[in-house]
């Protein structure tokens, strides 16, 4: 393992060094990702016991710099390993295992290679990297992030707005319907050792403004063209409220209309509003409802992982959601048909530490399922090493038997 990181860390500088590199920068995070749960109605052990524990541990090492003025560059590389956990530990992996969750073999694949030029007002970025969108997105739930290849070209000659079109041609999440990328099998919302292929059927298209013109409000629209697959819109506006003070609001709208190999698949939309209140020093104070149509087929949520999934306790793993409700862990409910939800949060900053609980309630009559998460995280820094520890408690009637059970997560980040 240790011979592996130094060839990739080496590669990753002598590729860079072979030209006239100025403001070379090296970077990078280790992250110890640990799952467990007690899922006692599926047959299994509790919590810390191997059979329902999942570990990671990844190493990303960033390299970026200027080729010349206006053109940069940066190369990106993971490694995702269980260090030998499973045989005392843990079962497996959530980045790199296959479809049958039996690979723990380590992966290593470049993440992020790209170059970025600039022009007056308007920047383009091309090749291997992170993307954020409505639909098309990049999950950071995990220790490493799905990536794109793709083509994004931003500009910001109007004033106060921000114009974004992009190509999205490969990535190496699960893909629409939860397909693997190309032929290799898949897991949860990652193509079995980082994989790449084709996005979607045949890639896709996206247009977006963001605008400012009204300082309290941001407002934004996007359009997705995914290729024989669906169109689909979002519209979006958070407003900082004048007439009541620290008082915070929030509406979206999405729709997907499905054509190609999905047009014999009904259309999907929902809407969202949020209310968040930051009167009290420290303290943030949110409720949210969303409402998701009765026969959409696609969920209102990333079309780059497994859209069609939802979590199920076994491993398999639903795509997450931009809507305002959004559960912490349990994906794939919030987005799908004939759901309704409404989601109260609360986050705290103790100073010595950072305190966040959820509870997402979801009731779905068109499917006739219930689910609903208390979740409560606890954040420290020292220094470079971030602390995350989070306790979930989920209750669904197509899960563990319809039980509730309980999932405690911990994330070690090291940044260098």
């Amino acid at each position: 393992m240790k011979l592996v990181k130094m060839s990739l860390a080496c590669a990753m500088l002598m590729s860079a060094s072979a030209f006239a590199i100025d403001n070379l920068k090296v970077t990078g995070n280790l992250e110890l990702y640990y799952n467990t749960d007690n899922l006692d109605g599926q047959g299994k052990d509790g919590l810390f016991d191997r059979e329902t524990s999942i570990g990671d541990t990844a190493l990303r090492l960033n390299v970026t710099g200027d080729i010349m003025e206006n053109l940069s560059f940066g190369i990106g590389g993971d490694i995702v390993s269980t260090l030998g956990l499973e045989r005392e530990i843990v079962t497996g992996s959530w980045a790199n295992r296959d479809k049958t969750g039996n690979k723990i073999d380590d992966a290593v694949w470049i993440g992020d290679l790209w170059m970025e030029g600039k022009v007056a007002k308007t920047t383009a970025k091309v090749g291997r990297m992170e993307f954020d969108s409505p639909f098309i997105f990049s999950e950071k739930w995990s220790v490493v992030p799905n990536t794109f290849t793709a083509a994004v070209l931003t500009n910001t000659d109007i004033a106060d707005t921000t114009l974004i079109g992009a190509y999205v041609g490969q990535g190496n999440g699960l893909n629409v319907g939860g397909s693997a990328n190309s032929s290799t099998a898949g897991w949860d919302y990652m193509a079995s050792g980082g994989s790449f292929g084709t996005f979607a059927a045949d890639g896709a298209y996206t247009v977006g403004a963001i605008n400012n013109s009204f300082k309290p409000l941001v407002a934004q629209a996007w359009y997705f063209d995914v290729k024989d697959m669906m169109n689909a819109y979002w519209l979006q506006a958070d407003w900082d409220c004048q007439l009541v003070k620290n008082v915070k609001l929030g509406a979206q709208y999405a729709s997907m209309n499905t054509k190609g190999a999905s047009s014999a698949q009904a259309d999907s939309s929902a809407y969202a509003f949020k209310v968040a209140y930051e009167g009290i020093e420290n303290l943030k104070l949110t409720a949210a409802y969303s409402s998701v149509d009765d026969d959409g087929y696609y969920k209102i949520a990333n079309v780059a992982t497994d859209n069609t999934g939802r979590y199920s306790g076994d491993g398999k793993f639903g795509a997450q959601s931009k809507l305002y409700t959004e559960e912490w862990w349990n994906y794939g409910y919030v987005g799908a048909a004939g759901a309704d939800t409404v989601t109260l949060s609360t986050e705290y900053d103790a100073g010595f530490v950072k305190l966040y609980a959820q509870y997402t309630d979801v009731k779905n009559t068109a499917k006739d399922v219930k689910m609903n998460e208390a979740t409560l995280t606890a954040f420290k820094s020292f220094g470079p090493l971030d602390v995350l520890l989070e306790l979930i408690s989920a209750d669904a009637t197509d899960q563990n038997a319809g039980k509730r059970y309980e999932t405690f997560q911990t994330l070690f980040t090291l940044h260098f």
